[in-house]
């Protein structure tokens, strides 16, 4: 008797030209017509991402971060794009600690990066693409100056902050707030300042002629030493902003920062598992912690497990407080600190670390030890106030949504996009910061900076350790795999340290339940709250395990007697999956169903 055939709340896209899927359907949209100009998908990829800081500024800006990685069909090789944007020359722990503060804010100037997402997409146009400036722009520019309809999570987070904007953001209420009031759900929401920051970069660009590549490089130079980083220095000499220590900060970041920084390319970190040879970013991101978890579960019998039931959770549950406790302990930025790669993923590690799997769960943290490397496990305060304020964070449980406090910090989310195009270009990308709620937003530019420093730590002998001019260990995790050596699968999610859990989740059913896209994505879903988030105020809450709704109750119970403290959510609540595939000629694509914004389309 065949098993039945799981559920799923729309079909699997397939076609032979070309595949989008995105966390917003307007993204997809302007994506897909990208590919149907004739350009490749690296085009298409910059046209969606600068369309993301339009249609969703509560998940990404101007000002953020963003890894890359993809498949070029021209050298038949993954790719890895490094936008994470560094620290600030002046950022020191004496700085900080000067200030009396033990943790970098949440939210304000003080935990600013050089912005990494513009040079980022301009590379990508540049290296890989075939358009110019101005076509990958103009749908952005389009939604900033004639607005786009409000989703209901950005009206709750800047409802969230509306005393924040009224009383300290000011330059922000003009922009989110633009009657005094916290818009309404389908408002049209517009930017007309930041559609005149792209078209000034724009008009910049073509005065260098005709030439492509002379015009992407002439809008990075405008970026980098012009106009844009003139404002950002300005705008961080001269204001103090309220930040979630309850104190007003000026910034540290400078022109001379923006203008010494620049992307670059490097081989992804990969691991083989059952065929699949996964591909991540590196060491300086929480993307090893996804081939450090298959290195874990490549030891137990998957194939045939209920993907719903308590043993596969479980098993994927405690590979993943291992694998995140060794993130937490050894993971940094490689020019900084030595990260003990090969021997976290070697088979030796993770068959002694496997040992530590058991049939209850685990409520410790329990990094491996390796000589020489590593540092200790920090956890904030187990508090649900912010520092300052008085007043308790808000949230939804398992939403992958961002969580703000009153003061603006959150705990940060993000947007997604997979796209493959006809010729066999594969790319993924989680761009991310820069949210309407992480900092005031810049008058003369229309956005505001990120707040990426909030996850470096101020310990001088942590790997993660706040140093200038150091990538912060970002939770950014796009996903490529080959399959059999040939390129395959692209995908990814947001939500800051759920990434790699649901990322992880995906393939394991698509592998070991035989998932189809779409299906892996709709299935019931979870996330672990046991280690330390990422994010401002570093909480954690050991053996917190958080389900969705539609678990099946037998699961709930039988994770419930192994030790989890189960929390059940809403039937849809946990993560923003899509995903894109390609076999031969074929072409798929699937995007998540919660909260009704990202969608696939292809042809």
């Amino acid at each position: 008797m065949l098993p039945p055939i799981p559920f799923t709340t729309r079909p699997e896209i397939e076609g032979l030209f070309g595949v989008v899927a995105s966390t917003h359907w307007i993204a997809t949209a302007v994506a897909m017509g990208i590919l149907e100009r004739g350009g490749n998908a690296f085009d298409a990829g910059v046209a969606a991402a600068f369309t993301l800081q339009m249609v969703e500024p509560h998940l990404n800006g101007p000002g953020g971060d963003v890894p890359v990685i993809l498949w070029d069909a021209r050298s038949q090789k993954p790719v890895v794009i490094c936008g994470q944007g560094v620290t600030p020359k002046a950022a020191t722990i004496a700085r900080f600690r000067g200030l009396g503060l033990d943790m970098v804010p949440g939210s304000g100037l003080l935990a600013a990066c050089v912005p990494g997402t513009f040079e980022t997409w301009m590379m990508l146009l540049r290296d890989f693409g075939t358009m110019r400036p101005r076509d990958v722009l103009e749908p952005a520019i389009f939604y900033a100056r004639e607005g786009h309809p409000l989703v209901d999570r950005e009206v709750e987070t800047i409802a969230t902050v509306e005393s924040l904007f009224r009383d300290h953001w000011k330059t922000s209420a003009a922009v989110y707030m633009p009657d005094g009031k916290v818009p309404e759900r389908g408002t049209l929401l517009k930017n007309p300042v930041l559609a005149k920051t792209y078209e000034r970069i724009l008009s910049e660009a073509e005065s260098a002629g005709g030439d492509r590549v002379r015009q992407i490089d002439r809008a990075r130079q405008t970026w980098t030493h012009g106009f844009v980083a003139e404002a950002i220095d300005n705008f961080c000499r001269t204001t103090e902003a309220m930040d979630t220590s309850g104190t007003p900060h000026g910034g540290l970041l400078t022109g001379e920062d923006i203008a010494s920084w620049l992307p670059h390319l490097e081989a992804p970190a990969t691991y083989d598992y059952h065929g699949y040879t996964v591909c991540k970013a590196g060491w300086w991101s929480q993307g090893p912690s996804l081939l450090q978890q298959l290195a874990l579960l490549k030891g137990f019998k998957l194939d045939g497990l209920d993907p719903a039931g308590p043993d596969f959770v479980h098993l994927q549950v405690e590979c993943a407080k291992l694998a995140m406790a060794d993130r937490d302990a050894f993971y940094g930025d490689p020019n900084f600190v030595r990260i003990p790669s090969d021997v976290l993923l070697s088979d030796a590690y993770n068959n002694a670390r496997r040992k530590l799997v058991g049939e209850t769960a685990s409520l410790e943290q329990r990094p491996g030890t390796i000589p020489g490397f590593g540092g200790k496990v920090h956890i904030g305060e187990p508090s649900g106030t912010v520092a300052g304020a008085g007043e308790p964070t808000t949230g939804r449980i398992g939403s992958a949504e961002p969580v703000t406090s009153p003061l603006g910090g959150a705990r940060g989310d993000t947007v997604h996009f997979d796209i493959i195009d006809r010729w066999g270009n594969m790319v993924s990308s989680t761009p991310s910061g820069g949210w309407l709620q992480s900092s005031p937003l810049i008058p003369e530019l229309g956005f505001c900076l990120g707040t990426r420093a909030q996850m470096c730590w101020l310990d001088e002998a942590h790997p993660a350790a706040l140093m200038p001019g150091k990538r912060p260990r970002t939770t950014l995790s796009p996903t490529i795999a080959l399959r059999d050596g040939t390129p395959y699968l692209s995908w990814g999610s947001p939500g800051g340290d759920q990434q790699d859990q649901w990322i992880c989740q995906f393939l394991l059913r698509h592998i070991h339940a035989g998932h189809n896209l779409q299906q892996a994505i709709d299935a019931p879903a979870w996330h672990s709250e046991h280690f330390p988030i990422s994010f401002w105020p570093r909480t954690a809450r050991p053996g917190v395990l958080v389900v969705e709704g539609r678990m099946p109750d037998a699961t709930v119970k039988e994770l419930r007697r192994r030790g989890h403290i189960v929390e059940v959510g809403p039937l849809w609540s946990e993560g923003r999956l899509t995903a894109a595939s390609q076999e031969g000629i074929r072409r798929k694509a699937a995007a998540n169903p919660r909260g009704m914004q990202g969608y696939a389309a292809g042809r």
